[in-house]
């Protein structure tokens, strides 16, 4: 699998943490809740049109940071979609979410009026984090 540029609409809306074997992986900014998006490595604009072998890859990087975010963050729910709408480029949408977050029930695409910023130990420690728990690579990331 060959990487791909990241749109650069996903690159002013996130943190570059790293690699995963099948998807570059972001962070939202807003840190209100954790909101990570994969990049997968592909030319496709959606997932199901991936073949088998890829999407199994990036199906098995996204339950990566799932288990992350629920055994390390401490969330008992998390949310998993592939939208696209708005950016083209294949990316999916992992989120923690908890019945005390700021936009429970309701999905969080328009309904996070609060914002928060993730500290730079913050985010050392999630791509540490990640990088103990599902192998995440580092390499010229913020």
């Amino acid at each position: 699998m060959q990487e791909v540029q990241i749109h650069p609409q996903l690159l002013a809306d996130c943190h570059d943490l790293g690699r995963l074997p099948a998807c570059a992986v972001l962070l939202h900014r807003n840190a209100i809740l954790p909101w990570f998006i994969l990049v997968p490595d592909t030319a496709f604009n959606d997932v199901l049109d991936l073949p088998q072998e890829h999407r199994n890859a990036v199906i098995t990087d996204c339950a990566a940071v799932s288990t992350f975010i629920k055994e390390v963050l401490g969330y008992d729910k998390v949310n998993f979609a592939g939208l696209g709408n708005v950016v083209p480029q294949m990316h999916l949408h992992v989120i923690g979410r908890s019945e005390s977050d700021a936009a429970w029930p309701q999905p969080v695409w328009g309904a996070l009026q609060d914002t928060a910023t993730y500290t730079s130990q913050q985010l050392d420690d999630i791509r540490q984090g990640l990088g103990k728990m599902a192998g995440l690579t580092v390499g010229g990331s913020e």
